[in-house]
């Protein structure tokens, strides 16, 4: 095979660290290694010619230091933290408030609920943390996850200290039972400061959540919806994609995100990563970004097409793509150019954590008519406009056989770890092909 390409990466059964080649195949591009230990290992990172590869991945040279880094003293990716190396800042933290879930889903990239022992982390650990924050770069996008965030009923309070010490965004990573079963839950968490509900939304049929999540749970998800939409709650479903499972359904998703604007601010899709609890075979062709960006055009019958998209400026490009559009009528979205043409307009950590506290949240700006002024009027023309935006766009997580260490050092979203810091998040979610984790425990 002709290499384009070379980087690093590690082998899936011992995590060491190994050279790798990008090489054209017959699907398009591979990314292949070799480990003296335990063979060779291929998997396809590109479907397509190279020139669109090539193309996809722009060059944006900047680089941002961050803030206190740590000091390096292992290679990459071990010891992560952010070390001195690393080319970004941080944009969004996850930073996780328990381990207890009140689901078991065969797809859990943080393993969930499998020790309901381990007690949750105190209200002055978490305030350690926040405080941490701070120091190293903050005010970061903070991302309340798990495990289940919402079993903890300190909840509102956690968000209200957040926002005492200066964070502005607040995004919960839900499966949504609780904001389903508790009408005034979702009034809450508003109230508290809570910005947008990322909810967990994988298909729109029960087979899909059976397979994926152990239940059925479409109903859930739309009590979910309607009572965040009721609170004025910005809500992104974010659908894991699994080949065969449900990337049949990728217009359906869409569908009913559309259906339910404006307080749907988007979809976030998530092709499944193969780390941690994962019930489903890696194949050698997982889904890669053409693929998926072929299944939303094919199935939205060309409203969204694959041209549409383009890769982040912020990280590095082959991690994700993404499409803002403005809704014209039924069935009508005009897409939003970026400031630089097609290219996404973030190029620094900043702008991204400041887009996506943008995007992500439902305004709620009201203006009394008849004390209106002309200032008043063109603001609320800008907040209707807002409101009809629309985001589509996606995540390629890494595991252990596609992971290039190139992509880990522009990674702007990091979880937040007592003991290591700020961990990229492929780095502290990576685990070998039995299971073991490289940094979670």
């Amino acid at each position: 095979m002709i290499t384009i390409g070379k980087t690093k990466s590690v082998c899936p059964v011992c995590m060491k660290v190994l050279p790798a080649k990008k090489c054209i195949g017959e699907e398009g591009i591979y990314l292949t290694k070799e480990c003296d230990l335990h063979g060779k290992f291929r998997t396809l990172i590109w479907e397509g010619s190279v020139a669109d590869y090539l193309s996809w991945g722009r060059e944006n040279l900047s680089a941002e230091t961050p803030v206190n880094p740590k000091s390096k003293e292992k290679a990459c990716p071990n010891n992560c933290g952010l070390c001195e190396e690393h080319e970004r800042k941080g944009c969004c933290m996850v930073l996780e408030v328990t381990k207890r879930c009140n689901l078991h889903c065969p797809v859990c990239f943080a393993s969930a609920g499998e020790s309901q022992e381990k007690g949750d982390p105190s209200i002055c650990e978490i305030e350690k943390q926040f405080d941490f924050l701070m120091e190293h770069g903050g005010p970061f996008n903070i991302q309340l996850s798990g495990g289940e965030p919402t079993m903890r009923d300190d909840l509102p309070e956690i968000i209200r200290m957040g926002r005492e010490k200066g964070f502005t965004f607040f995004q919960l990573n839900t499966n949504g039972i609780r904001l389903a079963e508790e009408e005034e839950y979702a009034r809450k968490l508003k109230k508290a400061g809570l910005n947008t509900v990322f909810l967990q939304f994988d298909g729109v049929s029960d087979d899909v959540y059976r397979t994926l999540r152990g239940q059925d749970m479409m109903e859930v998800k739309k009590k979910a919806v309607r009572n965040c939409s009721e609170a004025e709650l910005g809500i992104a479903l974010v659908p894991v994609i699994a080949p065969g499972v449900n990337d049949m359904q990728a217009g359906d998703i869409l569908k009913f995100a559309l259906d339910h604007m404006p307080f749907v601010r988007g979809v976030h899709f998530q092709p499944i990563s193969y780390f941690g609890r994962c019930s489903q075979e890696r194949p050698q062709n997982p889904i890669t970004i053409p693929r998926m960006l072929k299944l939303i055009e094919e199935q939205t019958e060309g409203l969204m097409k694959a041209e549409d998209f383009a890769g982040g400026g912020a990280e590095n490009p082959y991690c994700s793509f993404h499409a803002s559009y403005l809704r014209k009528g039924e069935r009508k979205l005009k897409l939003l150019e970026k400031k630089s043409g097609k290219g996404c307009c973030c190029t620094t950590s900043d702008d991204s954590r400041q887009y996506v506290e943008n995007q992500w949240s439902y305004s709620t700006k009201t203006y009394d008519e008849g004390e209106m002024t002309q200032t008043d009027a063109l603001d609320e023309f800008l907040n209707r406009v807002h409101n009809e935006t629309f985001a589509v766009s996606g995540m390629l997580f890494q595991d252990a056989w596609n992971l290039e260490l190139d992509r880990l050092k522009r990674c702007y979203i990091c979880e937040v770890d007592s003991e290591y810091g700020m961990v990229p998040f492929c780095a502290y979610n990576l685990t070998n092909s039995k299971g073991t984790y490289l940094y979670r425990k």
